[in-house]
């Protein structure tokens, strides 16, 4: 009886500490919903967005590390900003904090991880990684996003992903 009373209070302890986590996630989705617009700092940027992953077959340029020394992840939301934009996004350097950026573009919104910078084609401003570019464009075929916004987020407390 007394195996059977701590196994069940170690399984409510734990579906509780499941329904918590889960609860917290959800707020802080909401949180980025509604208040992200407002933490965005300074005018936005407009100009063209484009695709990057420097393991695709046939690149020539970038490598396996971003400038912030982190790894290219495709898998994760992140971008490289125009290196002329390097400082309105806090210097993004190697071993320093990635900041933030709201990006809009045919009518969504989600936040990357800026951790690398490039000098990007004349009129683009960023470069995304492929499951952000795949946010706004699924297949992938479109290749340039034109009229895309950028606003730098104030804070390093950001979850990036889709907004709203």
């Amino acid at each position: 009886m007394m195996l059977f009373c701590s196994s069940a209070a170690i399984c409510g302890a734990v579906v509780t500490l499941a329904m918590s986590v889960t609860v917290a996630r959800s707020e802080g989705v909401a949180v980025h919903s509604s208040a992200v617009v407002s933490e965005a700092s300074g005018d936005a940027i407009v100009g063209a967005a484009s695709t990057y992953n420097p393991f695709r077959p046939g690149r020539q340029e970038g490598g396996p590390n971003t400038a912030s020394g982190e790894r290219y992840d495709p898998s994760v939301w992140a971008a490289a900003i125009k290196t002329s934009l390097r400082q309105k996004f806090g210097g993004v350097q190697f071993g320093a904090r990635p900041r933030f950026a709201l990006v809009e573009a045919l009518g969504k919104k989600i936040i990357v991880k800026i951790n690398d910078v490039g000098p990007l084609t004349p009129g683009r401003i960023i470069d995304l990684n492929e499951r952000a570019m795949r946010h706004f464009d699924p297949s992938l075929e479109r290749g340039i996003i034109p009229d895309v916004k950028v606003r730098p987020l104030a804070g390093d407390y950001w979850i990036p992903g889709p907004v709203g």
